[in-house]
């Protein structure tokens, strides 16, 4: 076990983690395990059971109890992700914020090397890798997010990561200033792709690990989800960053505007798009992604062309997706319905 600090002996920060329980009573306690073992000790923990049905609330009330004065327990009615994390949000009182999704974990020095870091390099966003990892704890994904970039990130400088970047809010340390005037979009999908792309308009400098501090779990409950037209709120999650980037200070970065569009509002899409099985919706997306690209001016030689961590991204995908992508791109869309 590493040695434990305190942010007293080592002149550091106070850190919210924020927690939304939404009926995840078998997977919480492994969650919860993982924050209160953070080798940094003085950890803000709140955990917020959204309308859970599960058992979820008596593990919750297990480890407020067990841990008094770092687990801070809040129940609501069911108002959905963001609207839990807002309601964490609104309680936090750490001068840095994290969310960690209730049946994800994380490493016991995740926050403790991601405070240093924006500490180090006065960063107002650190992010970490992620791994992907099955329910028996098994590594099945390695998910590395800025490989090119170093570990200061000055983002006038290297603005290529704003449409590199994958927009999860779990594997990132932000400071509590970036939300001043932001929050989660309730009764949105996507709240990530909404909301994250705003707060890395607010900063100036980032910060970034090599490091594999965040384990998401792949349940296998999951992959049977379907997949309806709630993927939709993909391309108004675009539209609201669009708006937030043209009145921001890197309003003239125009090339990486386009190359944000390109990558969550065509590729992201189409990465759902892939799994919609009924025919109308899926014609409904298509015709929705058509009218986006087309007033957008988004050229069929710009979206093959793009590249992200400076690497043609179509190239780089398994072989699975890239015949998905080029028969879409390509008009090959009733080869496609017949194909799923």
């Amino acid at each position: 076990m590493a040695e434990r600090k305190t942010y007293e002996s080592i002149g550091m920060a106070k850190v919210s983690v924020i927690v939304p329980v939404y009926n995840v009573e078998g997977y919480l306690a492994k969650c919860l395990d993982s924050l209160v073992s953070q080798t940094v000790q003085d950890l803000e923990i709140l955990v917020v059971n959204d309308g859970s049905t599960d058992g979820s609330e008596d593990v919750i009330r297990q480890y407020a109890k067990q841990y008094p004065g770092k687990i801070e327990a809040f129940r609501k009615d069911n108002g959905g992700l963001s609207d839990a994390r807002n309601y964490g949000l609104d309680r936090a009182t750490g001068d840095y914020i994290g969310f960690v999704d209730s049946d994800d974990y994380v490493s016991e020095t995740m926050f403790e090397t991601m405070t240093e870091l924006a500490e180090k390099h006065q960063a107002q966003m650190v992010i970490c890798n992620i791994q992907k990892v099955n329910e028996n704890g098994k590594v099945v994904q390695k998910l590395t997010q800025v490989p090119n970039m170093p570990e200061k990130i000055n983002l006038s400088e290297n603005f290529s990561v704003f449409s590199d970047l994958s927009y999860f809010a779990c594997n990132k340390l932000f400071t509590r200033a970036l939300f001043d005037q932001k929050r989660f979009k309730k009764s949105a999908h996507f709240e990530d792709i909404q909301l994250i792309p705003q707060l890395l308009l607010g900063c100036d400098t980032l910060a970034q690990t090599q490091e594999f501090h965040y384990n998401y779990l792949e349940r296998s409950d999951s992959i049977t989800k379907t997949h309806t037209e709630r993927g939709l709120d993909i391309l108004r999650a675009v539209e609201d960053v669009e708006r937030a980037f043209t009145s921001s200070s890197y309003a003239g970065k125009v090339l990486e505007l386009k190359n944000f569009q390109i990558f969550e509002g065509v590729y992201s899409f189409l990465a759902y798009l892939a799994f919609v099985k009924d025919g109308p919706t899926f014609y409904k997306m298509d015709t929705e992604l058509s009218h986006f690209m087309q007033i957008r001016r988004l050229k069929m030689k710009d979206i093959l062309k793009y590249r992200r961590f400076d690497k043609n991204y179509l190239l780089s995908l398994p072989l699975k997706k890239k015949i998905f992508y080029l028969l879409y791109l390509t008009g090959q869309k009733k080869l496609i319905r017949m194909l799923t």
